[in-house]
């Protein structure tokens, strides 16, 4: 309760300096800890990786790979730092986070800001208490983008235990043209050439995250790719340009990308055409976009997803809301009939 009772004052911050306060109390050792023992009907296994629950962190609160032990022993089940990109950045110019309240909801246009590949690369060779992803992504100035994803790949290789490939981000101009075939078949097959010059003695699993608003052939055309290339599974989704006609809140006009609860029936509908395109693909599905509820995990999950991550959520109900979520999952589970998250994947 009293760390709940610290979001809300947090939100009474302009919201940039409340995220950056929120980091520096975690490293200050005044996080939340989940002491509970965890329940089996959680746990499951993603591209190898064996997590103690399906409940992940999203990309994009520890851009800089300062506090996934913290957000680990508050009950994440596996965390995702970055965005980091091989030299660090600015981003965009601010004011570029905003609340959306009334809708539950965030804008932002942060641009990839981020302290770069090196910090990164040292802060992860802190002990990691659980599973740690790098998310990888292009400088905006980068005259070889594909190149900048192989660099990243090659500095982090066994120092995270996965890897996103994050060629989804609306606030990188042109970014989101590495989801058209051609050039994900030319980054896809780079990635695998440095992958197989560094799998010495251990491979990590490299996932594609993609954005929500993709046309059918794009759904098809990216997991052929995938698993063409031998990338591991795909996150279902970053966050959407698209508005709502219903977004209530004042700042509903700023551009750059949404997330939150309206982004929870666009992002689920894109997860389950990536499952139906993944039949024959094998591919681990991520569900992102929208989770706030034992319910939307539920939702993601009955789409097709075998983990989840969630980070707007987490500025309105606050860090106790992960061991809810468990709690209600795991009820929900049993109450269907189910004994796991698997039984319970892609259900309809």
């Amino acid at each position: 309760m009293l760390h709940d009772l610290a979001a809300r004052t947090l939100r009474l911050m302009e919201p940039e300096a409340a995220h950056h306060l929120s980091l520096r109390a975690l490293k200050a050792g005044l996080g939340p800890r989940d002491r509970g023992l965890g329940d089996p009907a959680l746990s499951v296994r993603l591209a190898g990786m064996d997590l103690p629950n399906c409940i992940g962190l999203a990309a994009g609160y520890d851009k800089d790979a300062e506090v996934f032990n913290p957000m680990l022993a508050a009950g994440f089940g596996f965390v995702e730092c970055g965005t980091v990109t091989p030299l660090s950045q600015a981003g965009n110019p601010g004011p570029r986070l905003f609340r959306l309240p009334r809708d539950r909801a965030v804008i932002n246009r942060m641009g990839f800001n981020n302290g770069g590949l090196e910090d990164f690369a040292r802060r992860l060779e802190t002990p990691r208490e659980g599973i740690v992803g790098a998310n990888l992504g292009a400088n905006k100035d980068a005259t070889d983008r594909i190149g900048d994803y192989v660099t990243g790949l090659q500095r982090l290789w066994g120092r995270c235990d996965y890897f996103a490939i994050n060629v989804s981000s609306p606030n990188t101009p042109g970014l989101r043209n590495l989801q058209a075939r051609a050039a994900l078949e030319e980054l896809a097959g780079r990635l695998r050439e440095a992958r197989e010059a560094l799998n010495r003695t251990r491979d990590y699993p490299l996932m594609l995250k993609v954005a929500p608003d993709l046309k059918d052939q794009e759904v098809a055309d990216i997991v052929s790719v995938a698993a063409g290339y031998g990338l591991n599974g795909i996150i279902v989704s970053n966050t959407t340009v698209e508005r709502p006609q219903d977004l209530r809140s004042s700042k509903r006009t700023e551009t750059g990308g949404l997330s939150g609860a309206p982004l929870m029936s666009l992002s689920t509908r894109t997860l389950r055409r990536f499952h139906d395109a993944n039949a024959n693909a094998h591919l681990a599905l991520i569900g992102a976009g929208g989770i706030a509820s034992a319910e939307d995990i539920y939702a993601k999950v009955r789409a097709g997803a075998c983990a989840v991550q969630l980070y707007t959520a987490l500025v309105y109900s606050g860090p106790g809301l992960v061991r809810r979520l468990k709690r209600d999952l795991a009820r929900r589970l049993r109450s269907d009939g189910f004994a796991s998250i698997f039984e319970a994947k892609g259900a309809v």
